[in-house]
Order: C-alpha cells, then sequence, then structure tokens
C-alpha cells in the first residue's frame, strides 16, 4: 500500500478526493494532484506519486487519469479505479460542455482570448512548479544526475528548440532512457 500508511477511507472518499482535485485545476490537474495526494491527504509518499506518474506518462491517454486508475485500483481495485476516474471526469466533463458551448459564442472576444492565453501561462509554471518539487526524487534514479541530465536537455533541444513533435519525441527519449537504465542497472548487479 502506501509508505505514509493513510489511506482513503472507502470509494466515496476517493471519489470525492478526485473531483475535488480535478476541479481545483484547469489545464493543469498534476501538480494539484501531487499536493493534495501526497501533501495534504498523506495518501502516496513523493516517491510513489514519482512512480504512479512514470507509469502514467507511458501508457497511452491523459497522465492524471492514468495516475487515478492506478490510485483507486491501489486501495479498492477495480471498484477504486472507476471511483477515482468518474470522480476525475464526470463533473468537469460536464463544465467543459457547458463553458464549450457558452465559448462558442464569445470566442471573438478580447478579454476572452486573454482570459484563454492567460490559462496556458499558469498552467505552465504548474507543471514546472510540480517537476521542481519532484527533483529530489531523482536522487534515486537508476540513471543518475550524468545520464537524465543530458536525457531532460535533449527532450528540451528537440521540442522546445527545434519543434519537434512531442509524439515523436517521447518515444524517442524515453526508448534510450530505459535502455540507458537498465544498462546502469545491470553493470551496477554485475555478471
Amino acid at each position: 500500500m502506501s509508505d505514509t500508511g493513510a489511506r482513503p477511507h472507502g470509494l466515496w472518499d476517493l471519489f470525492m478526493a478526485f473531483t475535488r482535485l480535478s476541479l481545483m485545476g484547469f489545464g493543469g490537474v498534476l501538480p494539484i494532484a501531487q499536493r493534495e495526494l501526497v501533501d495534504r491527504l498523506g495518501w502516496l509518499s513523493a516517491a510513489e506519486f514519482a512512480e504512479l506518474l512514470s507509469v502514467g506518462q507511458v501508457l497511452p491517454g491523459p497522465n492524471v487519469v492514468n495516475l487515478s486508475l492506478m490510485a483507486g485500483d491501489r486501495w479498492f481495485g477495480l471498484r477504486g479505479a472507476l471511483a477515482a476516474v468518474v470522480g476525475m471526469l464526470a463533473v468537469p466533463m460536464a463544465l467543459v460542455l457547458a463553458l464549450a458551448a457558452l465559448y462558442q459564442g464569445l470566442a471573438d472576444q478580447p478579454v476572452v482570448v486573454g482570459a484563454v492565453r492567460g490559462m496556458g501561462a499558469v498552467s505552465a509554471g504548474l507543471i514546472l512548479a510540480m517537476g521542481l518539487k519532484l527533483l529530489p526524487t531523482l536522487a534515486r534514479n537508476p540513471l543518475g544526475r550524468g545520464l537524465w541530465v543530458p536525457l531532460t536537455a535533449l527532450t528540451l533541444l528537440l521540442v522546445g528548440v527545434m519543434r519537434w513533435p512531442l509524439v515523436g519525441v517521447l518515444p524517442l527519449v524515453g526508448v534510450l532512457g530505459v535502455v540507458l537504465a537498465w544498462w546502469r542497472l545491470r553493470r551496477e548487479k554485475g555478471p
């Protein structure tokens, strides 16, 4: 279970926690999920959160939905996974559908354009803050700083500077990272 010893009391508790965190973030729920699940509720340790997030990032679909599935399953199996995902998606989906209908009529307004642009900047800042907060968990990474720093720099170069599509960069850098981690772990174990 969790290193922290804390856990949700039932499916309703799990559903409400994921509903609450999904409503707190608009376009950047992962930093809020980390703050809620690790810092406030204590249901996961920082290392457990980083582990679930890492697995969630390589699976198809939104990272936070994958995270909610795995977290719910961890505590209550399939019922927990369903409760967490429904909590994560039901109310936000209804809100987004309502906002989409409203936006259709207001998309030309300068205030709306500025608000959407501002939300994008806030989302980028939240993701950067989460990355910085999870940075200490990389101390135990099998790649070691000598390999994960260049992989991170390569990703930033390819996506941020050269404008390669993320869908092509992630498999490339991801496979390279897995191969390097496997090589490093095998080397440390010896023959």
